[in-house]
């Protein structure tokens, strides 16, 4: 049986074998320019949505790859941006870097990751020059140390960087968490819930974000007319926290714990229970970051909540400013909230 013409559908043409894809067959067998497929392969925006999908279903049916370096020779950018960090295994460097990861996509940008072994000067000047060899647009870096002011970090010249949650001196554009405005809503609400004997659990003094909070818990404390006592040291650790809050269980002067992050807040609260000591009952336990499982310890935490994926996608959109030529925005402070729950109460009458 012979089936009529039109109910017939050719299979597309195939290219000889061997024979590289050029923009002009795709342009070609999408029905366009090839202006068009150029403006779709460089991420352009100024293109039909429809236009695009088949631009795009055409590319990837001939195996199509834009030459990347010609596309840099002709657009001077390699869209491609290096992040630098010290580490991927905290909660809040991985939402940073999905939230980079996820604005620079939507961008049309890729993004080279260069970890490095120890937030030492060293370490990020080696990983400047070797992100220079891989040819990026800009640099992202995650490292929350007091370090990258020193004059042995040489930062390429003209090349963008934004710095994440770090004490970066002058020349550099940061973006951060408002450390200041998160710590002040803890320790104000437990002033206000007429506590006056708060000590502050900080973290370690290399961490810039660990040292903006001990600095804002003693002015508010301060600014209450309170004279506190220094904070205790640790070092981001549930395990810090619990030895930490093994010495507080034994003193009946104080009444509420601020914690510099929920991983220590937990390490106390253990230690707490641990000794007889009741939440908020005896002791209120106040902790920074919001966690997943914050609303999941016992009692539910009061914590301060950081938006790690705004900051990530504000580091990127702060980027794009600086290859645009544009200065970059005022808009690099990312707000907190604080987020109320069963550990934090009145004081003992």
């Amino acid at each position: 049986m012979t089936l009529p013409t039109a109910d017939v559908k050719s299979a597309p043409a195939r290219l000889p074998r061997g024979r590289t894809v050029s923009m002009a067959d795709v342009a070609a067998r999408a029905g366009v320019s090839s202006q068009t497929v150029s403006r779709v392969s460089n991420g352009a925006r100024n293109v039909e949505a429809g236009t695009r999908q088949r631009v795009l279903d055409v590319m990837a049916e001939l195996g199509y790859r834009p030459n990347s370096a010609a596309r840099a020779l002709k657009t001077g950018r390699f869209r491609s941006i290096g992040v630098i960090m010290f580490t991927l295994s905290t909660l809040g460097n991985m939402r940073t870097l999905d939230g980079i990861v996820t604005a620079a996509s939507g961008a049309g940008y890729t993004i080279t990751l260069m970890p490095v072994a120890q937030p030492t000067e060293g370490e990020v000047a080696g990983a400047f020059s070797r992100l220079q060899e891989e040819a990026v647009d800009g640099v992202v870096i995650i490292i929350e140390a007091h370090m990258l002011d020193r004059a042995d970090v040489i930062v390429p010249v003209g090349l963008p960087v934004v710095i994440i949650d770090s004490d970066a001196g002058e020349p550099y554009v940061v973006v951060d968490t408002d450390q200041e405005q998160g710590t002040r809503l803890a320790t104000q609400h437990l002033l206000d819930l007429g506590h006056t004997r708060i000590v502050h659990v900080a973290g370690p003094a290399t961490s810039y974000s660990a040292t903006r909070r001990s600095t804002a818990w003693l002015g508010a404390m301060r600014d209450a007319g309170l004279d506190p006592e220094a904070p205790l040291q640790g070092d981001w650790t549930t395990a810090s926290g619990y030895r930490l809050g093994l010495g507080l269980a034994a003193r009946d002067d104080v009444t509420a714990v601020f914690a510099a992050n929920d991983q220590m807040a937990l390490g106390v609260m253990r230690a707490l229970h641990e000794s007889g000591r009741r939440i908020p009952d005896e002791i209120s336990v106040v902790g920074f970051d919001d966690t997943d499982e914050s609303g999941s310890f016992w009692p539910p935490l009061t914590t301060v909540h950081q938006d790690f994926g705004g900051i990530g996608s504000r580091s990127m959109r702060v980027m794009l400013e600086m290859l645009d030529g544009a200065p970059p925005s005022d808009d690099r402070i990312v707000p907190t909230r604080l987020v109320v729950r069963r550990s934090s109460g009145p004081p003992p009458a």
